[in-house]
Order: C-alpha cells, then structure tokens, then sequence
C-alpha cells in the first residue's frame, strides 16, 4: 500500500497510531512509605514483545518479558517476583508495582532533562563518614557514604554492615543535592546539604533507615574519635572456631546436602547466608558464581543456603529465577523461611546480615567470615571487599591440601 505526503501526514493524526509507543525513557515516581520517590524507567518494543529496564547507577533491572497491549503494560522481573502494571492515558502512565505481595502506586511521564549548566555546585566528592545513624538491631555507629561528582551531577551509595543502598542519583539545586533511585528492589530518597563547616547534612527517607544524619570526612572522624563504619570481617563469627560449620538442607530437586558430602572434603569452601528476596545478595551472586568458574578446577567449592518467604517454599519460583539470571552452577540449598535462619545456623555467632559468606579452609574450619557485601555504586570499597575476597580464597587453597578429617 502507498501513501502521498498527505496521507502520511494524515496518519500522523489517526489517534492511538502514534501515540501508543511507550519506546523511550520516562521521569517516574513510586509510593514508598509515604514518600514520591523519583526514579528514571525505560522501555522498548511492542505488542508481545516489550521489554522494561529500572536504573541502578550505570547498571540496569531489565524485565524478563512484557506485553503492551491496548493502553496496557505488563512487565515481569522474574528474579524479585515482581509485576509492573501500567495503564497510558493522555501520554502518562499510571498502575503499581507489586513485590513481595505488596503493591506501590507508580505514576510516570516522558523524560525531561533538568540539568542546568549555569549552576555551580559545592564540591563533595569523594568518601564520607555517616554519624547518628538508625540502625541499633545491628550495633552500628556509622556508615560510609560514597560520592562520585561531575558538576552538578551526583551519585551516591550508603554502605552498611549488610551492604549497600545502591546508587542514587541527582543534582545539585536550591543549596542541596537531591537523589534518587528505584531499581525494581530498593526506593530511596536522598538529600544532601553542604554545611558552612565542612560537614553534610544527609536526609534520608523511605528506606528502612530513614532519617537524618551528619557526614564527615573519614580523616576528620579519626582525629575527633567518632564512630568508624563496622569492618564486614570482624562483625559475625563462629561459635566454636574448633569445629565445622555444619548445615543440611535439601536443593532444588529434594536433594539433602551436607557439609559432611564428599565432594567438600579437602576443598576450600564458601558457604554463603542469601535469600533472593534480598537485593544485597543479587550483588554478590554475580561475583561468587565469577570466582567459582575462576578457581574451582583448583579446589574450591561454593555453597548456598538460601532462606525464603513461606509462599515461596512449596514452589521456589523466584530462588529458581534467580539461579537462572546469574548462571549459578553452584549448589543452591533451600534453608527453610527466613524467621528460622538463626535457629538452623547453630553454627554462627552473632549473626544477622544478607547475604553473610563463610570462608572454611580445607580442614573444614572457618577461617573468614564476611558479613554483607556492596554493589558497584561503592565504588572503591566494592573493589576493596572483592580483592579481599579473592585473597582469601587463593590463600586458603595455597595451604595444607590434605584431605579433612
């Protein structure tokens, strides 16, 4: 069929032919405990074939398949058990997003870029120190912040014991850099107001630990004796460093699994606390499964004991997702629900961070345990705490390789 340059420019105007395109990046804003929280969503295709991306820094959450039909969206992040529903009227989008059996409003219109080249902003990049934070079930007294500035442009992560916030990004404006982020698992807001005494003013809300804080340069907290952030390797620890580590769970197929199997004798083993409802564990899979094609020919074995939700045990649908997303090869056991994880570690001390890793020599003893572990937006600190990761393992597989007892 052909078209003269007056019908094209007719068909231009037939309503719903052009405008149903979704293809493009939009401003959006989800529901979070009574906070709009802004955050940057993508699409693409159409019909049957649609796919849609949240921002995690550079790093994307994309879906695992959707459908766009009518004035309908449908997306499904099959690694969270997560559903994106969108209904487009007049060129915006409205719906909710459900995760976990909880369901947030999410509004969003096509993207605008505020960026003002005019403005000057104060510069903080670099490494903080976050005092007054909310997070006694832990027993910390500080956490590390981490800014990376290009202009007026800001990104930032919160790390803490179990891992990080992930990154939030925004901009300098009115005095005060504003941040955001929702990447399909954590929804942050964050603000950050420079201080005529070198310190920054740090707001945070609707993460679980909302609240306001103040900043300092690390050198400045050593010098005052103030609170550093909690070392990941001296947080958890073992109850009787004497004895194994020992767990029994079955896998995805019904099959037992224990510390007693031969296949973990004599070898180097990592034996990982996760669950896949816990965003901080979707970042440290990707590197353990790394590190597990890396050295296992020379003896090392990495073991997960992952705890869920109730729903989640009869048929692990998502844990299953979540092994499939990063190509894990290694044995991922299910440990029962989340509520009896401590009961069932009889081995742990003073537990209480996802994901936790356990470092056991080919003894069988633990030598190392690492509590949480941080996503790309630390920056130096993610480089810091892989690069110790990967010393351990290849000191551990360098010692006595007997075969356990």
């Amino acid at each position: 069929m052909k078209f003269g340059r007056f019908g094209i420019l007719a068909l231009l105007f037939v309503p719903g032919l052009w405008a149903q395109s979704i293809a493009g990046l939009w401003d959006g804003t989800i529901a979070q405990s009574g906070t709009q929280i802004p955050f940057k969503v993508g699409f693409s295709g159409s019909g049957s074939d649609v796919k849609g991306w949240f921002f995690n820094g550079d790093e994307k959450e994309i879906s695992n398949g959707g459908t766009f039909k009518g004035n309908s969206l449908v997306l499904n992040f099959d690694s969270y058990a997560s559903v994106l529903k969108l209904t487009l009227k007049d060129g915006e989008l409205d719906g909710e997003y459900t995760t976990r059996g909880k369901p947030a409003p999410v509004h969003a219109v096509r993207h605008v870029d505020h960026s003002d080249a005019n403005v000057n902003a104060p510069n903080v990049d670099g490494l903080w120190v976050l005092e007054n934070v909310n997070s006694t079930k832990k027993n910390e007294k500080a956490w590390n912040l981490i800014l990376k500035q290009k202009g007026t442009e800001l990104s930032a992560s919160i790390l803490r014991i179990d891992g990080d916030t992930g990154t939030l990004t925004g901009r300098y404006q009115d005095g005060k850099f504003v941040l955001s982020h929702f990447s399909g698992a954590r929804a942050a807001l964050l603000t950050i107001t420079p201080q005529n005494d070198g310190t920054l003013a740090v707001e945070q809300a609707a993460e679980r630990h909302a609240g306001a804080m103040t900043a300092v340069r690390p050198e400045e907290a050593r010098a005052k004796g103030l609170p550093l952030p909690t070392d990941p390797t001296q947080h958890t620890g073992v109850k009787d460093p004497s004895k194994p580590f020992t767990f029994s769970f079955p896998d995805l197929n019904g099959n037992i699994v224990s510390n007693t199997d031969a296949r973990f004798q004599g070898k180097v083993v990592l034996i990982e606390i996760t669950g896949s409802w816990c965003p901080n564990c979707h970042d440290e899979a990707p590197f353990l499964e790394e590190i597990y094609n890396k050295y296992r020919g020379q003896g090392l074995e990495i073991v997960s004991l992952s705890f869920e939700e109730a729903e989640q045990l009869p048929n692990p649908v998502r844990l299953r997702a979540f092994i499939k997303e990063y190509g894990i090869k290694y044995p991922v056991l299910l440990g029962g629900e989340t509520s009896t994880a401590k009961d069932k570690l009889t081995s742990a001390l003073d537990w209480d961070s996802w994901p936790t890793t356990f470092f056991v020599g080919r003894d069988g003893l633990v030598k190392l345990v690492h509590a949480g572990f941080p996503s790309p937006g630390s920056g130096a600190l993610y480089k810091r705490d892989k690069d110790e990761f990967i010393a351990t393992v290849e000191r551990l597989l360098a010692e006595n390789q007997s075969t356990r007892k």
